[in-house]
């Protein structure tokens, strides 16, 4: 007999094969209760893996978004604070700015294999998992609130926070601080 960890995946395959799967079939092919099969979506359920529909268990399908405009909020990603996801399966996602890309990590980090942004100072490209980000500086760049600024240099990071103030953060830190300020406050979708 499978481990509960060991159903759940194989309910995920079987998902991401066929697309959807009523309880009795999974039930079924698992050979236990369908009162099991509940037990066992339901962490699965409740981290957005999979979704329970009245003809049984479905894949979640990511919203449909333009390629130029961002994954999270919908807005344009021309500008030079774009944001690229790479998903472990090679397909790429854009974000806005590091705020949305940060919190689309935050949504998706499983299936995400980089994360790419670019230096705010030198407009270079860089890695997330290394960058500096400044969250809350006294700088416009009408986008998303609150404002994340990316910086590959903490020591240029430093610097520019002495001038305009804000806080900063590793990539994990950072993810966490927009979180809990979007909490308190209205969402960038739109």
């Amino acid at each position: 007999m499978l481990l509960p960890v060991e159903r759940q995946q194989q309910i995920l395959t079987w998902i991401e094969e066929e697309g959807a799967l009523k309880v009795s079939e999974a039930s079924r092919r698992l050979g236990v209760s369908e009162m099991t099969v509940y037990r066992d979506i339901q962490p699965l359920t409740e981290q957005g893996k999979i979704l329970k529909t009245s003809n049984g268990l479905a894949r979640v399908s990511l919203p449909t978004v333009r390629a130029d405009h961002c994954v999270y909020c919908g807005k344009g990603t021309s500008s030079r604070f774009a944001v690229q996801i790479i998903r472990a399966d090679h397909g790429v996602e854009q974000a806005c700015c590091a705020h949305c890309g940060l919190l689309r990590y935050g949504d998706a980090k499983e299936d995400v294999a980089q994360v790419i942004c670019r230096d705010y100072l030198a407009d270079t490209t860089i890695g997330a998992r290394s960058a500096s980000f400044l969250i809350g500086a006294d700088v416009r760049l009408n986008c998303c609130d609150p404002q994340v600024l990316v910086f590959g240099s903490r020591k240029d990071a430093e610097r520019f926070r002495a001038g305009f103030g804000g806080e900063l953060y590793g990539f994990d830190e950072a993810i966490q601080a927009v979180k809990e300020e979007m909490d308190g406050g209205a969402c960038c979708r739109g």
